[in-house]
Formats: C-alpha cells, structure tokens, sequence
C-alpha cells in the first residue's frame, strides 16, 4: 500500500516539515557523492553511518558527547534512495497536519523526541551489544504517525493498491490505513526477532506509541501549541 495523499487541509505552511526534507535529501546526496568519489565507496559509507548512526553498544557509559550526538544525526542518514524516498513521502503525507496541530517549534521538539525514543526502543530489542548502526527518519515519522491517528480520524489517505498485476487507488480512512500499517510492523517485527533484517521494524512500533500517547496526554491537557 503506497500513501499518495490525505484529504486532511492545512491552515499553516508547513515549513519545517518542508525543511526536514530538504535537510535529509541534501545530506543523503551529499554523502553518496563523497562515497562515489572516494577510493570505496562501501567502506566510506559503512566507516560514515557507524560514525553518525546510533550504535547501540557506544550507548553506555553516558559521558561521550558525541555518542549522545548521534541519537540526532542518525535520524538524518539513509542507506539507499529508496529508503529517503519513502521516509519522505511519508513525512510530507503525515507531517504537514501534525505541524498545523503543534505548531512549527513544537513540532520540531516533537519529531525529534519522536525518533529518540524511537532509537531507544530498537535498541533494547536489539542488545546493547549490537555494533550495528541505526539509522534513518523512519522512528521520528513514525511518531508523527501515531499522533496522525488520533487527530484526524475523519482524514482519508490517497493509497496505491498493488495486488499481483492489477493497481488501484483507493480512499482508505486514516485511522484504517494507519493501524494496518502498524500491525505489519509488528507482525514483521516479531517474526523477524533477533535477525537481521536490516529495517528497525521496532523504532517504527516505538515511534509510533509515543507520538500516540504523547498526543493523547496533550489532548486531556487541552493545551495546543502555536508558535
């Protein structure tokens, strides 16, 4: 199922949602210009994404700046273009509404509290004593998408039906779309538990439950941020 667009409008630009793909787009093609201009570019790339992607086992002790660091810069960094593709789309569907609803600073704190926490629920699936970088935006959209779903269940997504050779396009309700997409995470997530998949199928399920219940304890506060 291929998200095109969701019916919900806007009443703000949403700029920051804007910025985000423009800042993850420029440095995924800045990276993969200097991986293709150096002498291996897989070696490049592997010695870049272990530096500036979140390894779980650098986490402890909690002293090295530069390890905290990467709980940011690792939700900048993509291993194909496929993969910035999809995270973009998905940015752009979901993230305008949610910025309309936070607000641009607010939002900007959101997403990225979203894809820390994210970072840390792969984590402790993974072990502590993983070498093995995380990396992406997906956890921090993911968050996006759980607050999506509890602000706009009227909304409806635009959604790319493939079944063998035949395509459609559907509406498919927001609220419909979302959960079928969460529990192919965790069905994918669990039944691929302790593999190496090579997609953090639980910083999408972690990600996904903050930005839900972050939203859900703002909402019961009645406070709605505008900035």
């Amino acid at each position: 199922m291929l998200p095109l667009k969701d019916t919900q409008p806007t009443k703000t630009f949403p700029f920051i949602t804007i910025l985000l793909i423009l800042a993850n787009s420029l440095i995924f093609f800045d990276v993969y210009s200097n991986a293709q201009s150096s002498v291996s570019p897989s070696q490049y790339l592997a010695s870049f994404y272990y530096k500036y992607g979140f390894v779980p086992s650098r986490l402890f002790p909690l002293n090295n700046p530069s390890t905290l660091l990467t709980f940011i810069t690792s939700l900048f960094l993509h291993g194909s273009f496929m993969h910035l593709a999809g995270n973009m789309l998905f940015l752009w569907i979901f993230g305008n509404n949610v910025e309309d609803y936070f607000g641009h600073l607010y939002f900007t704190i959101f997403y990225l509290i979203s894809g820390i926490f994210a970072t840390f629920f792969q984590t402790f699936t993974m072990g502590l004593s993983s070498n093995v970088p995380i990396i992406g935006a997906s956890g921090a959209i993911a968050g996006i998408m759980g607050a999506y779903f509890l602000l706009y269940p009227r909304s409806r997504i635009k959604t790319l039906i493939f079944i063998v050779f035949f395509i459609t396009l559907v509406d498919i309700p927001a609220p419909v779309y979302l959960l079928i997409w969460l529990l192919m995470q965790l069905y994918e997530g669990f039944t691929s538990f302790g593999a190496a998949s090579g997609v953090a199928f639980f910083a999408h399920i972690g990600g996904f439950l903050f930005g839900y219940l972050y939203t859900l304890i703002l909402r019961k506060s009645k406070k709605t941020y505008y900035v």
